[in-house]
């Protein structure tokens, strides 16, 4: 079904046309006329899909630029990914009068409060900093017509869902209420249901969790060859861009000074670097003045990246939705991309486990340690020393982000 056949204004109509949108994805598609009735939904598409966009042009049509209040809430997981959004909706809406605004933590609160008192129809925020600022009187949240969770099953997270719920409560005039996601673990989706009043659920996820438009390979290797293997990759590869990542700050750092010195337009990004340098690098490589990213999860939750080609799992992923969503910034909206992922001893039992919770097929770069053939790799070639202590992956990671 193509933008055109929806009964779109003419002004957000040549804004879609101007930004390459004909046809309809699937699950907007699927999404729109559900949206549009007003009606709760919660929504599961593989990354890449097109979700932001189903959220957002219903979104915009529910506005009633008039009135100078905020109409509509977005509230997603990290900061990057609030300006992402807020980005799309300023480009959807650019013919319009609509107002839209983020908030987010690392960036000035005084900016930000100026912005709300000065008008904002729809306000996409991180939930730390729209707490802060609903429990000092700078937003109203009175007006919402629709509220939007994004990335929803890192929202449902204990960590967040106390938050989340506090955020719900606060708006106790009738709304709309939507969940999108690219995964949702069954125990998340049974919390989803006290954020949502009778909704619709609509799965597009359910037999092919992993994205279909990547290509699914795994390097078998001792952890002391990673670096030479990686940078053999880099060089055979035809790489157009790349994101390395790793599990934790300290070993993004590592990596990157490793690397600098013999690849070019190379950088990293994590949650320890502060928000204004965050944001320009992304913007560097969105433009391609960056080739390699080496980052954490941070870089790997909904941001739309549409120049990557490889998505390099330096450290093994700590779980398989984690590496649905590090997998989702290559291949997005249809196009082809590739995932390596460095495998060594410690990581078999998470491979196992990954490819059978993803109905992954494995293409394997070298030695396939599952083929039951002799392998010659350092780790096998190690003598058997004294006894290793069981290895935790959580250890050394205090710091995901």
């Amino acid at each position: 079904m193509k933008f055109s056949e929806l009964n779109l204004p003419s002004n957000i109509l040549k804004s879609l046309h101007r930004m390459g949108f004909e046809d309809m994805t699937p699950i907007q598609e699927a999404t729109y006329p559900i949206i549009s009735a007003g009606q709760d939904l919660c929504a599961l598409a593989e990354t890449g899909s097109g979700k932001t966009a189903a959220c957002v042009i219903p979104l915009i049509q529910k506005i009633d630029t008039s009135q100078n209040t905020i109409q509509g809430l977005v509230i997603v997981p990290t900061r990057e990914l609030c300006l992402q959004y807020v980005t799309d909706i300023q480009r959807i809406a650019e013919k319009t009068d609509l107002a839209p605004f983020a908030i987010y933590g690392g960036f000035s609160r005084h900016i930000q409060i100026a912005k709300l008192q000065h008008g904002v129809h729809i306000l996409v925020a991180t939930p730390g900093r729209l707490i802060d600022l609903l429990y000092e009187g700078h937003v109203e949240l009175s007006n919402v017509k629709c509220a939007i969770l994004d990335e929803a099953d890192e929202l449902l997270q204990e960590g967040f869902f106390s938050e989340i719920k506090l955020l719900l409560s606060c708006i106790i005039q009738d709304h709309q209420t939507i969940l999108f996601s690219a995964t949702m673990a069954d125990n998340i989706k049974e919390l989803a249901h006290e954020c949502l009043h009778d909704p619709k659920h609509i799965s597009l996820v359910k037999n092919r969790a992993a994205p279909v438009s990547i290509e699914h390979c795994f390097y078998y290797l001792h952890p002391k060859d990673k670096e030479s293997k990686l940078l053999q990759f880099i060089k055979e590869e035809n790489i157009n861009q790349a994101i390395i990542f790793c599990n934790a700050r300290h070993l993004v750092d590592k990596l990157h000074r490793t690397l600098r010195d013999t690849i070019k337009y190379v950088d990293f990004i994590h949650g320890g670097i502060p928000q204004e340098r965050r944001t320009s690098i992304i913007r560097k490589f969105r433009k391609k003045d960056i080739q390699y990213l080496i980052a954490t999860d941070v870089a790997g939750r909904g941001l739309d990246f549409s120049h990557v080609s490889h998505i390099i799992n330096w450290d093994f992923p700590g779980g398989s939705e984690q590496y649905t969503h590090r997998t989702g910034r290559a291949g997005r909206m249809g196009r082809k991309g590739k995932a390596v992922t460095f495998v060594t001893n410690r990581d078999k039992s998470g491979f196992t486990k990954l490819i059978r919770a993803k109905k992954i097929t494995p293409v394997w770069i070298g030695n396939d340690p599952t083929s039951g053939s002799s392998h010659t790799s350092n780790d096998q070639q190690s003598k058997p020393a004294k006894k290793k202590r069981p290895f935790n992956r959580n250890r050394n990671r205090n710091r995901k982000d």
